[in-house]
């Protein structure tokens, strides 16, 4: 081997003292500058605070977790699957919780070792709710048709239906009708927090065209939908179903509807 290792190092050391930088915020708190970002371009927040016995902590003071309940309704990441890979990658990447807040204390001869750890394991628990989400994604449709017409005859069902007496309905499109013992079922499935916002201004023009009509809205986790989105939706939508998996549930609240025996 030709290359030179003692160039190869002094040359990632300047990349990476580059990339970090150490700020002071206050007489209590350094801010470190990392390349590490949330989706949105917004940077990672990481914070220096001396401690006793001559060791540091790094801590993110709870941003983390706050800049991801924008989207997000985060006392999910506690709870089945999700919570035992929210605790997996705490013990994995060896960082502390308390009340929010992710740190993890060091001697300070290990602290850039240290920020690269603690980045990583934001950078994991940043990536849980994408991951969760893109999995009820990819599938939701398909699951909703399949489960759908487990339960009731297609030739009651209209599928990407559009309420023609309304001005540009086409705008407006509901993605399943069913007929229904009173009134047309109007069925809305909601795999994120868009399709759920979208679902609000549809509900909201429907009402106030003044359509009759009842409605049901299938979520692939209601509990991923942010919870501004959540009640807005509450406000104009019928009855909701948290997931797929509440199969049960999803053919009783149809069949009460439809059902003409």
């Amino acid at each position: 081997m030709n290359l030179d290792i003692g160039k190869l190092q002094e040359t990632l050391c300047s990349l990476m003292c580059a990339e970090v930088k150490i700020r002071p915020k206050n007489d209590k708190l350094l801010g470190v500058e990392t390349p590490f970002f949330f989706a949105d371009g917004d940077p990672y927040q990481i914070y220096i605070k001396e401690m006793p016995g001559g060791i540091v902590r790094l801590t993110d003071m709870g941003h983390t977790l706050m800049h991801l309940s924008y989207d997000n309704d985060i006392d999910v990441f506690r709870e089945g699957n999700r919570g035992k890979i929210f605790d997996q990658i705490k013990a994995e990447t060896f960082i502390e919780e308390n009340n929010g807040e992710f740190y993890i204390e060091t001697p300070i001869e290990n602290l850039g070792f240290n920020i690269f750890r603690l980045g990583q394991a934001l950078t994991k628990i940043n990536d849980l709710s994408y991951l969760t989400r893109a999995r009820a994604e990819s599938t939701f449709y398909d699951d909703l048709k399949g489960l759908l017409f487990k339960i009731v005859d297609e030739d009651i069902v209209k599928k990407d239906y559009y309420y023609e007496e309304m001005d540009n309905s086409h705008d407006y499109p509901i993605d399943y009708m069913i007929q229904g013992k009173y009134l047309p079922l109007f069925l809305f499935g909601i795999p994120n927090k868009d399709k759920a916002r979208l679902t609000t201004i549809i509900l909201e023009r429907l009402l106030r065209d003044k359509a009759s009509f009842d409605s049901l809205l299938i979520f692939a986790d209601q509990g991923l939908i942010p919870k501004p989105d959540l009640a807005r939706l509450s406000n104009v939508g019928g009855e909701m179903i948290a997931s797929l998996d509440a199969g049960e549930d999803f053919s009783r609240k149809i069949l009460r509807k439809i059902s003409r025996n």
